[in-house]
């Protein structure tokens, strides 16, 4: 089988996300409430557990927007499969403005997996996030190298555990594309969210784990984990003695992103509030800075760009996840 090469960093980020469709009944507030608006704290849905690199940008974004809102803004942490849970929460919450959330790259991806999640239900607000994908095992592993992990799993196929953030996931489709471009199979494991799956992997319930660099760095960097590979086509500062999979011949490039939006419907005023606070936070200098250190990319994608790239990666994960491809 072809290796797939899946690519989710700054060269697509010119691209952008699905445009908003008709709106639905009862969802919006009154032109009253939004000239008004922000009148009252914001809650921001996550659709992870706390700790992970999907949380550590969202508050971080959070803490930036409230400086131009005026308004607190409240991250409500709900999760369970691979982020539906809080992906469908955020669907089905008002448009007014007063529930914004997290849209991680599984936005476009659990649709094609028998989740009720659709791009389509949500105003785009911005994408701030690009996260390169790792690969680590515990400290007193066997494995040294990526080599040595692959060779284990080329004499046991299924037999080495991979730890992700879910079933359905996208480090979940990084250790399927890991197993097809090594000629071998991987047994995936899946948590609610990247810090319990790097939890699991730091007490041994598993051979190793696929997550993001800033879930993975800070546990090599105080010796927990041991990175073996970035799945990223060029090294990181973060993690300076790992090497790409590329450069240990394994053809392997993926990696997730994330954004903010609002259930569809939002009103005009208030979709432009968002927009105007998501520019800021996002090119602030803490926001970069936080998420620089982290490993991961910050980015500062407006509105109608982010619609065009998550239309492209809707397409795109369409044609890799559906009919069994």
């Amino acid at each position: 089988m072809p290796t797939t090469t899946i690519r989710v960093t700054g060269g697509l980020l010119a691209l952008a996300a699905v445009v908003a469709v008709g709106g639905c009944a009862n969802r919006g507030g009154t032109s009253e409430d939004a000239a008004d608006y922000p009148s009252k704290d914001i809650t921001l849905v996550v659709p992870y557990q706390a700790g992970g690199a999907s949380d550590l940008a969202a508050r971080t974004l959070a803490s930036q927007m409230e400086d131009t809102l005026g308004q607190s803004i409240i991250v409500e942490n709900r999760t369970g499969g691979a982020g539906s849970v809080g992906l469908q929460h955020l669907a089905g919450r008002p448009a007014d403005g007063y529930t914004i959330g997290y849209l991680p790259v599984e936005t476009v991806m659990l649709g094609f997996q028998g989740y009720e999640v659709d791009p389509a239900s949500y105003d785009l607000i911005g994408q701030m996030v690009s996260v390169p994908a790792t690969v680590a095992v515990p400290t007193d592993s066997p494995y040294e190298t990526l080599d040595d992990l692959v060779k284990a799993a080329e004499e046991n196929p299924g037999s080495i555990t991979v730890s992700n953030s879910g079933a359905g996931s996208i480090w979940e489709a990084a250790t399927d594309d890991l197993g097809e471009s090594t000629g071998t199979e991987f047994q995936p494991v899946p948590f609610d969210g990247g810090a319990p799956a790097v939890t699991a992997a730091i007490g041994g319930q598993v051979d190793a784990v696929i997550a993001g660099i800033s879930e993975t760095s800070p546990a090599q960097a105080d010796g927990r984990l041991r990175v073996l590979a970035i799945f990223d086509d060029q090294p990181s500062e973060s993690l300076p003695d790992v090497q790409t999979a590329a450069e240990q011949g394994v053809d392997v490039v993926i990696g997730g992103w994330g954004g903010i939006g609002a259930p569809q419907g939002l009103p005009e005023e208030v979709k432009a509030s968002l927009e105007e606070a998501f520019a800021a936070a996002a090119g602030s200098e803490e926001f970069t800075t936080i998420i620089t250190d982290s490993g991961n990319i910050p980015v500062n994608v407006p509105a109608a760009e982010y619609a065009e790239f998550v239309e492209s990666e809707t397409d795109r994960f369409e044609q890799l996840l559906s009919d069994g491809s």
